[in-house]
C-alpha cells in the first residue's frame, strides 16, 4: 500500500453532527457499520525508551508504531504497523489470535506467525518492546471510491493502562481523555479528494491538528 494523505481536526459535538447529515447523501456507510457507531479499541506497543510516544511529541518525521486491533468483538483481531511520513500514512496488518494476544499481554512475543509478529518479537528483544496503554472510541465512517476517501468521526476517546483487560468486553475500565463534547475528526485520500467532497467538509473552517490518540492517551494515563 502506497502512502495516503491523513488529515486530522478537533470537532465539536455541533460541527460532527453537521458533517455527518451533509455527507450521509453522498458517501456510503463502511463496511464495519451495523449501527449509526462501532467500536475500535487499540492495544499500543512502545519500548523502554518511550521512542514511539516521544517521536509523536516530537514530530520526528518517518517513523511508525505498533497496535492490535480489533472492531466492536474479538471474532477479527489484527496486529498493525502504521508508518508516518511527510503527513502521510500508510499502514500494514495482518490477522492474529486470541491465543496470540493473551502472549503478548504476558509479554511473550512469538515470532512465528507472522513478518509483523517476527518483527515485534525481534523489538522485545532489542529495545524491551511491551503492551504500554489501551485506546477505544466509537467511530461512524464515510467512504467514496473516487480518490479512496475515508473520512471517520472518532467519538468519545477513553484510555487505559489495564493492558491485562485489552479483550474484557467491559468499558467501564477506560477512562475519557478529551473534554466532553470534543472530537476526532479525520480526512484519509490518496492522491486526490474529489472538490465537492472537500466543499461539504469545509476544512478551511476547522482547526486542523497533528493530534495522537496514542500520544494524547499517555500523557493523559501519566497526570
Amino acid at each position: 500500500m502506497e502512502y495516503r494523505h491523513e488529515l486530522k481536526f478537533l470537532v465539536s459535538d455541533i460541527t460532527l453532527e453537521k458533517l455527518k447529515y451533509r455527507l450521509a447523501p453522498f458517501m456510503d456507510r463502511d463496511e464495519h457499520h451495523a449501527d449509526q457507531f462501532y467500536r475500535i479499541r487499540s492495544l499500543y506497543f512502545d519500548d523502554l525508551f518511550d521512542s514511539c510516544f516521544n517521536e509523536n511529541l516530537a514530530g520526528t518525521d518517518n517513523r511508525y508504531k505498533y497496535r492490535v486491533r480489533f472492531y466492536d468483538n474479538t471474532d477479527y483481531i489484527n496486529l498493525e504497523k502504521k508508518y508516518k511520513l511527510r503527513g502521510m500514512t500508510k499502514k500494514e496488518m495482518e490477522p492474529v489470535t486470541i491465543e496470540q494476544v493473551n502472549s503478548y499481554l504476558n509479554g511473550d512475543f512469538d515470532f512465528t506467525h507472522g513478518r509483523l509478529a517476527t518483527e515485534i518479537f525481534a523489538s522485545s528483544v532489542k529495545s524491551g518492546m511491551r503492551p504500554k496503554c489501551i485506546v477505544e472510541y466509537d467511530r461512524c465512517a464515510f467512504v467514496e471510491p473516487v480518490g479512496n476517501v475515508r473520512i471517520t468521526f472518532d467519538m468519545n476517546l477513553r484510555g487505559s493502562r489495564d493492558i491485562e483487560r485489552f479483550l474484557d468486553n467491559s468499558e467501564e475500565f477506560a477512562i475519557p481523555i478529551l473534554p466532553p463534547g470534543q472530537h476526532v475528526l479525520e480526512v484519509k485520500y490518496d492522491e486526490f479528494l474529489p472538490t465537492h467532497i472537500l466543499q461539504l467538509v469545509d476544512m478551511n473552517n476547522l482547526q486542523r491538528t497533528s493530534f495522537s490518540k496514542y500520544a494524547m492517551v499517555r500523557e493523559m494515563l501519566a497526570k
